[in-house]
């Protein structure tokens, strides 16, 4: 019995590679500031309750 092919291992070469060839076809970083998301919140909370039947 073989075994089926397993996923591919992403490396820090790979990584750094494929930046690399990001910011060569002209896409930018955006550095968000520590404890950030970097995303506006469009709704209200996510929060849920639960309650007891």
């Amino acid at each position: 019995m073989s075994k089926s092919p397993g996923k591919e291992t992403l490396t820090a070469a790979m990584i750094e590679k494929q930046t690399a060839a990001f910011l060569k076809s002209g896409g930018a970083v955006e550095y968000v500031g520590k404890g950030k998301s970097g995303q506006y919140a469009s709704t209200g909370s996510k929060q849920i309750s639960l309650k007891a039947r």
